[in-house]
């Protein structure tokens, strides 16, 4: 498959993972590059990536929720490998120029994909740093001509119980469902995931393309994608539907408003044991000087 990058090397040409790991190396490795006049890596770095230390391989592939594969933290890790993501096509319908059906190599042809080390906040109040590679979800949907009226942008969740064996089970009415105001979905933050570390995204991440909104709370960037529709209506999310009183639509961070059973002012980050010191949660999870404009006037408690 021909990905379009933003040179022809790859962080395993350039980077060891364990290099990687160390954000002092890798920014010392990277200016190294630039002051030899060796061409930059294909994932380049992006001015929205955080220089916190990104959690290791493992850490982010075994630790997850994907309740497709069960509740457990560690099932998505151990039964994903049952899906099956080629081929795959995502429709894009609704009020859009060029609605259809889209194939994952005709979006990835068409796209750029760049490196973003972005902060990872689950509303369980567990934390990681998550190096994605992927594209600018305006992108797609400049591709797909947004029209004017069009005020949200709903996704759907792939449905195959026989691969996904957590759908032969209730308790969340399939497919899984998200959706952003437009202005959210256009923001630059605001990413479709197709790569962690450089390597195609795992099952159990939402292969083969994940939605990636880094100032809300993780279940709001949906897994496995086959369905983008644009709308005038503010979508039906999955976690609101089912308990309203907890999970709103908008779910971004915010360490002032506490989930009815526990508290949001902190987190743990995943990696540093059950003793890690927890660390205190920030606006936005960090991102307040880039998307907080997009919430001015809004009663941030109201609009939870």
């Amino acid at each position: 498959m021909a990905h379009r990058f933003k040179s022809d090397l790859t962080w395993s040409d350039v980077t060891p993972e364990n290099v990687f790991l160390n954000r002092r190396a890798f920014m010392a490795g990277s200016a190294a590059m630039v002051a030899g006049g060796i061409a930059g890596p294909a994932f380049a770095a992006s001015n929205y990536s955080t220089k916190e230390e990104p959690n290791t391989w493992d850490e982010i592939t075994n630790y997850n929720n994907f309740y497709e594969f069960g509740t457990g933290k560690s099932d998505p890790a151990e039964y994903a490998g049952a899906l099956t993501t080629s081929p795959w096509k995502v429709e894009i319908g609704g009020m859009v120029d060029k609605p259809g059906d889209y194939s994952f190599e005709d979006i990835m042809a068409a796209m750029t994909v760049e490196e973003r080390i972005y902060r990872f906040r689950c509303v369980e109040a567990w934390s990681m740093v998550i190096p994605w590679n992927g594209f600018e979800l305006a992108d797609l949907l400049n591709m797909a001509g947004v029209q004017s009226g069009a005020k949200y942008v709903a996704f759907e969740t792939l449905v195959r119980p026989e691969e996904m064996w957590g759908q032969k089970r209730n308790f969340v009415p399939w497919p899984y469902r998200e959706g952003l105001r437009l202005d959210e979905a256009m923001h630059p933050l605001t990413i479709m995931a197709t790569g962690i570390y450089g390597k195609d995204i795992p099952n159990q991440n939402g292969a083969p393309m994940r939605l990636v909104v880094p100032w809300k709370y993780g279940f709001k960037s949906i897994k496995s994608i086959v369905k983008i529709t644009l709308t005038d209506k503010q979508p039906e999310a999955s976690w609101n539907m089912i308990q309203p009183r907890e999970y709103g639509f908008y779910s971004n961070v915010n360490p002032e408003v506490d989930h009815p059973r526990w508290s949001q002012a902190s987190e743990r980050r995943v990696g540093g044991g059950l003793l890690a010191k927890r660390i205190p949660t920030q606006m936005f999870n960090g991102y307040a000087d880039e998307v907080a404009g997009l919430y001015e006037g809004m009663d941030l408690t109201k609009n939870f």
